[in-house]
């Protein structure tokens, strides 16, 4: 296809199965979860052409997707496939989930609610690191 060719956001959607039906994906884009070039997109008519970056918001994961080609229709995967090349990062392993745990602070159960000098080493703690 040509570089002047632009499709609605939604429709792009869609076709590359990020969700399920149109009208989910506008929704999405209606509740601003997607992003096309680090800049926040209100509308499901939004227009976006080739070599646009999709930043998407979904419950569990953020996809980061780069449009190479327009679907002319939802086909099955491997076509959806060829329609972006995902440039998400990778998914964190349960090694860094243990290690984020370990150094987050923790209080002792039961050890009622912080004092104020406490708390102001929790922000410190938290802005600092």
């Amino acid at each position: 296809m040509s570089e002047g060719v632009k499709q609605r956001i939604d429709k792009c959607l869609f076709f590359m199965r990020v969700v399920k039906s149109r009208t989910l994906a506008g929704k999405l884009v209606s509740s601003g979860k997607v992003r096309v070039n680090k800049d926040k997109v209100s509308s499901a008519n939004y227009q976006v052409k080739l070599d646009d970056v999709l930043t998407i918001t979904l419950e569990r994961s953020v996809l980061v997707l780069r449009i190479v080609n327009f679907g002319e229709r939802r086909g099955p995967y491997q076509e959806a496939k060829e329609l972006y090349e995902d440039l998400s990062p990778p998914p964190v392993t349960k090694d860094e989930k243990h290690i984020r745990q370990m150094s987050a602070p923790s209080r002792d159960p039961g050890a009622g609610r912080p004092t104020k000098k406490e708390k102001r080493e929790l922000d410190r703690f938290r802005y600092l690191s």
